[in-house]
């Protein structure tokens, strides 16, 4: 049977959310898959959730990286398949995957190890309370992958009132 490449894209969460913060990654190139096997965890501004394999094969590349933001649509992983159901996704070039990280992969790569990371909701809750999460290195981050979520900010908010 033959096999072919397929650009696995970021999935869209409806007409209001269109970027999506890479969690956790939890493949890398060389790994077989199966349809259903959980490759990620994402999140949007509202909620966090497990992105699943469309098809059996072998991930060929993995254009994602933790703490990126990546829009819906975005090439996110590259898997070896031989579903011809995926066709349509077949990959355009090699290139693609090469070229795919953009400015907010890079910019994530180039935080400080032991920064804190804020998903998008617990920054907006923290810009309307007046607090600048830059400059907040003292709140504890309970959220998916170890980042600051909405409910931490709302504690934090809360206990700096008490």
């Amino acid at each position: 049977m033959e096999t072919f490449i397929i650009d696995v894209p970021v999935p869209s969460m409806g007409a209001t959310v269109s970027e999506l913060n890479v969690i956790v990654i939890k493949v890398q190139p060389g790994d077989r898959v199966t349809k259903g096997q959980r490759l990620a965890d994402l999140e949007s501004d509202k909620s966090a959730f497990e992105f699943e394999s469309p098809c059996d094969g072998v991930i060929h590349a993995v254009i994602g990286k933790p703490g990126a933001t990546m829009n819906s649509g975005d090439p996110f992983v590259q898997i070896e398949t031989s579903d011809e159901s995926l066709r349509h996704l077949k990959s355009g070039t090699a290139k693609s995957a090469a070229s795919a990280p953009a400015p907010a992969a890079t910019a994530a790569a180039a935080k400080p190890a032991a920064a804190v990371v804020w998903t998008p909701r617990a920054t907006k809750l923290a810009q309307e309370a007046g607090l600048d999460p830059a400059k907040i290195t003292d709140i504890e981050a309970t959220g998916p992958g170890h980042r600051v979520s909405g409910d931490d900010v709302q504690r934090y908010i809360a206990q700096k009132k008490g």
